[in-house]
């Protein structure tokens, strides 16, 4: 049984200092006027010119209620691509015309050289960034981590006393919890997540790890994971970084699949191509990812040719993508980054009787509405007592280096090597908007629970785990004068692997370790009609 680390007397100060830090963050955390129209200019570049295919002292972080009446209008940021050091395994397969979504980065190549882009010995890292305020404590370190004990017990966490959501970051020295997998072993990543492959000099980013302040993760277990998934399917919905998840959970799953015979991906296959399917032979299961990037309909539902500048969503019409959604035995939705390439969204609100013609309406307002009507087809047509329904929060982009301090001629997120230290809260420009508009659709759920997995506000520290330059842009790797350029082509919007989005997984995993309903029986996996060329 894994070791608590709270300590009994970092909760009190801990709340006390979350209503102390709490007011003074919002006010000047806005973008000048320049800036959000820089901003602005940026993302519409991107979406343009991008639609090809220490051990140190841990990191305190807040809970997202801390920002969620901080409504900033530096949303554009969002959209400007994740950074630039997240890492993942890449093989043969072809990446689809990267995401428009996924390639308004921000990369900070003229972060000064000076800065440590290697991973360190314990000893000198644990001299780095002590917090200076922390909203949960961490304990001092007490001896060695507990083993890689597996989990043969279902396990969850009281939902009135443990917050998953709220901790601290800690690096691993030793690699015993984090990666949970090595970027040359899964040889299904794609090249715009395999970071080391493609240039990264340092592997830190693969070393944090999250503790939650008031209880453990259970150690993540693949064999045990599979043996819940095993004759079920389980599938992601959403848009790149979605996608990105998806590839982080076919790495942990096929981490625990030693033969190459037992496992294959098939891409792009069914009506429209926008499914990609992993099947764990062995285990019948399969772990799925369907292209929606609005979850209803849209004029970018092209998996391989979508980015459309012009976006236009039809609220209302949902059922094209839904059908696909049918007989899955665990559902995990997303949808934000599509969203933040304008304030206003153009809406099809009856395309039957006119279907060029559309309204301008503000984003959260548009965005209530598509997840009213996605929330009721899951009441309508999900059974609760066979499947299990997940949303995934949103996933921050760091593309502003001086709303976490950045240093001077700093550019996105490039050459960062560190989550941001000695803050309880930063604001980087995430619509918490849209964070509070999903909160209360899936709190008006009644027939069917729908688990909000919250990774904003902890993601929000990890400056350094995005791609940056070490990626693709129109499906082909970054030259070395590309690289050089950060603020152009860094993509500071998606994630390295092995990195951040196998701690999003961790979450599901533990849910679904947790749940009697992993254990019974539905629909076998192999009922799917995969027709497509496996790799």
């Amino acid at each position: 049984m894994q070791q608590r680390r709270k300590s009994p007397f970092a909760a009190a100060p801990a709340a006390a200092k979350q209503e102390e830090a709490a007011p003074a963050r919002r006010p000047g955390a806005r973008l000048s006027l320049a800036g959000l129209l820089v901003s602005i200019f940026l993302v519409a570049a991107f979406l343009y010119h991008e639609d090809s295919v220490v051990k140190p002292q841990p990191l305190a972080i807040a809970g997202a209620e801390r920002a969620r009446s901080s409504p900033d209008l530096r949303l554009l940021q969002e959209a400007a691509l994740p950074h630039h050091e997240a890492a993942v395994n890449s093989h043969s397969h072809s990446q689809p015309q990267q995401d428009d979504e996924e390639q308004h980065h921000r990369v900070d190549a003229d972060a000064q050289p000076g800065k440590k882009k290697k991973k360190e010995p314990a000893a000198n890292k644990q001299q780095q960034a002590e917090p200076a305020v922390l909203l949960d404590a961490p304990p001092k370190p007490s001896g060695n981590i507990s083993g890689r004990a597996a989990v043969e017990v279902p396990w969850a966490p009281e939902p009135a006393a443990c917050d998953l959501y709220r901790g601290w970051w800690t690096y691993d020295a030793e690699g015993e919890q984090a990666p949970l997998y090595h970027e040359s072993e899964c040889e299904f990543l794609t090249e715009q997540v395999t970071c080391m492959r493609n240039g990264r000099r340092d592997d830190s980013y693969q070393r944090w790890r999250w503790q939650p302040s008031s209880c453990d993760l259970p150690r993540f277990d693949a064999r045990a994971l599979l043996e819940r998934l095993r004759g079920k399917r389980l599938m992601f919905v959403g848009d790149s970084l979605n996608r990105n998840q998806w590839e982080s959970m076919v790495c942990l799953v096929s981490s625990a699949i030693p033969s190459r015979e037992h496992k294959t991906l098939a891409k792009f296959v069914g009506p429209g191509g926008a499914l990609n399917v992993f099947t764990a032979t062995e285990y019948n299961a399969t772990v799925e990812f369907y292209w929606a990037p609005f979850l209803v309909q849209s004029n970018s539902d092209d998996p391989q040719v979508h980015s459309v500048v012009d976006r236009v969503i039809a609220w209302r019409s949902i059922a094209k993508h839904a059908r696909h959604w049918r007989g899955a035995h665990f559902l995990v939705f997303n949808t934000y980054i599509w969203w933040l390439n304008t304030f206003e969204m153009k809406v099809l609100k009856n395309p039957r009787v006119s279907p060029s013609k559309y309204s301008l309406v503000d984003r959260p307002v548009a965005y209530r509405e598509v997840l009213k009507t996605w929330a009721k087809w899951v009441d309508r047509h999900i059974d609760p007592k066979k499947t299990m329904v997940f949303f995934m929060g949103m996933s921050p982009n760091h593309i502003a280096p001086d709303t976490w301090g950045g240093q001077p001629g700093a550019v996105k997120c490039a050459m960062e090597t560190e989550p941001i230290m000695n803050r309880t809260w930063v604001n980087i420009g995430t619509d918490w908007r849209l964070h509070g508009v999903a909160q209360g659709v899936l709190g008006s759920m009644r027939r069917v629970p729908v688990h909000l997995v919250d990774i904003t506000a902890l993601s929000e520290f990890r400056k350094d785990a995005h791609t940056s330059v070490h990626t693709l842009r129109q499906g082909k790797l970054l030259t070395r004068e590309q690289q050089a350029d950060p603020r152009a082509y860094a993509d500071c919007i998606h994630w390295c692997l092995p990195g951040l989005p196998d701690t999003w997984n961790h979450f599901l995993y533990a849910r679904i370790i947790a749940d009697s309903r992993s254990s019974s029986s539905t629909t076998p996996a192999s009922s799917l009609d995969i027709s497509a060329t496996s790799s």
